[in-house]
């Protein structure tokens, strides 16, 4: 008598806590969001200066420095009052994103993107798939 064999279709849900190292990841975020390129160099904030990647948020007087050796962000959006949170939020995201697409790619595996109602992406990598 032959035997059904029954395949579990497993999914695996994961958390990231972002630490923004990758400069190709820094500008693929900006070029998804539709912002101007990164600019490597000194940046002048408010009352000091961060060496990095700088990044213009909308609608922020400042950009965010992203040091890439450290993963640390400079930024001086003043509480709020010179650029809104939400702004920093979709570029971390759009990075996190853009670095687990070239993560997922460069180890061959296919990715794909679904945006959902609350705002974030849920991204399925297919191991061993074709990019």
């Amino acid at each position: 008598i032959p035997r059904k064999r029954r395949i579990n279709n497993v999914s695996h849900i994961v958390q990231i806590q972002t630490e923004v190292r990758d400069p190709v990841a820094i500008q693929a975020a900006c070029g998804r969001l539709k912002w101007p390129e990164p600019v490597f160099g000194e940046t002048k904030l408010f009352n000091s200066s961060a060496v990095g990647w700088a990044v213009r948020l909308p609608e922020w007087r400042y950009p965010v420095v992203c040091d890439v050796v450290t993963a640390k962000i400079a930024f001086d959006n003043f509480g709020g009052r010179w650029g809104e949170q939400r702004h920093l939020d979709r570029f971390l995201q759009g990075y996190a994103v853009e670095k687990a697409r070239i993560e997922a790619r460069r180890r061959g595996h296919t990715v794909t993107e679904q945006s959902l109602a609350d705002g974030s992406i849920k991204l399925t990598i297919q191991v061993g798939g074709a990019a």
